[in-house]
């Protein structure tokens, strides 16, 4: 990782602030649900390992996995209570968790989405379960910088135990796994500079771009859209998104100034 990057700032404290918008994105998910449902293409069937973010469990991720299974999925739960972080044996429980979904679905792979610290986690599973795992997608998941870019990195340790700097594994988190990885964020994060959420950009590499707030990303309407349409990408025939059209009013373009609209809020 650059050390520009490494050391970037955490977002502001107006940007905290904004981090209210969770509750009518939430309700914006709810309103525009029949709206997604025509849009958002079908699945076929495969199954779907969804990871919440720190202190957060599985009900935080309930309203996606159910958009998703009504999509045509099989979206779960990561079944390990609530996220205070590392922990002893959760690389291995994860392992168990994919190996039980790849075996009960047939020996389809599974496409992984993690949400903030479960992203980094999904990261590294990825790379680990390679050969279980169809595609990953994060969602303002900070793995191209250093974690004190953040504004949790006080409340991670405070709740995991563990120092920031003792954590393994963090400098080879900027690497993407061998599988196609999508990076959803919003430059308007009040978490997570925004940065730090970047792909390297390449063949099975790639970054997605909305308007919102950080801890409204599991179920903000363009984010739901946008995962929809990565899951229903055929495997081995996978695209980079296209946000051509009518899209391009909510995913603005990734590669822009950084200048733009980044001191707008």
């Amino acid at each position: 990782m650059s050390a520009a990057v490494a050391t970037l700032p955490p977002p502001s404290t107006a940007l905290q602030l904004l981090e209210v918008r969770v509750l009518p994105e939430f309700c914006a998910f709810w309103l525009t649900w029949p709206w997604l449902s025509s849009v958002a293409p079908r699945g076929d069937g495969h199954p779907v390992l969804v990871l919440p973010g720190l202190l957060a469990d599985d009900s935080s991720t309930s309203a996606l996995r159910g958009f998703l299974n009504a999509r045509g999925y099989n979206a779960h739960g990561w079944n390990q209570g609530r996220n205070f972080g590392l922990r002893p044996n959760l690389e291995r429980d994860m392992l168990v968790r994919i190996d039980e979904l790849f075996e009960r679905h047939g020996g389809r792979r599974l496409s992984l989405i993690g949400w903030s610290l479960g992203g980094l986690y999904a990261r590294q599973l990825a790379k680990i379960a390679s050969d279980k795992v169809r595609c990953l997608i994060s969602l303002g998941s900070p793995f191209a910088g250093s974690p004190k870019s953040t504004n949790a990195w006080r409340t991670y340790e405070l709740v995991s135990g563990n120092k920031i700097e003792d954590q393994d594994g963090l400098g080879t988190l900027v690497e993407a796994p061998p599988v196609a990885t999508t990076s959803i964020f919003s430059r308007s994060d009040g978490i997570c500079a925004w940065q730090t959420c970047l792909n390297k950009d390449g063949p099975l590499a790639e970054n997605i771009e909305v308007y919102g707030s950080h801890c409204g990303l599991g179920h903000h309407p363009a984010v739901v859209f946008a995962i929809a349409d990565r899951l229903a990408q055929p495997e081995g025939a996978w695209k980079k998104f296209d946000r051509s059209g009518w899209r391009h009013l909510f995913f603005p373009d990734w590669q822009r100034s950084p200048t733009f609209r980044a001191n707008a809020y």
